[in-house]
């Protein structure tokens, strides 16, 4: 959902707090104009923040859209020759814990009876 607003400035100063809570609204913006031409786009931070990780991803990965094709093909023709298991990757990471070794349970407190 993309939902743009186009207001005038002095519009909107008059209506900064009605605003400020309007495009808090998931794909809410507001583009402020002086003599007509867009000056100013009002979004909230959390949107703000969103875009500037997808600018950085693309930033990145400048032909994500090439290897996500790429990646959707092998999948397709079951090719994973060119993959590695999520599993593996976490284990030579450190990331997976040896629970064989180790007894995991929850113990009852002893109470005193009243």
């Amino acid at each position: 959902m993309d939902s743009n607003s186009t207001i005038s400035i002095s519009d909107g100063r008059k209506r900064i707090f009605e605003i400020a809570k309007e495009v808090q609204k998931p794909g809410k913006q507001y583009t402020l104009t002086e003599n007509g031409k867009p000056k100013v786009v009002l979004m909230s931070a959390e949107e703000y923040e969103s875009f500037m990780e997808t600018m950085e991803v693309l930033r990145i990965f400048p032909d994500l859209d090439k290897t996500i094709a790429e990646a959707e093909r092998d999948i397709k023709s079951r090719d994973f020759s060119n993959y590695v298991p999520f599993e593996r990757i976490k284990k030579e990471l450190g990331a997976v814990a040896d629970k064989s070794k180790k007894k995991y349970g929850v113990q009852a407190r002893n109470r005193k009876s009243r």
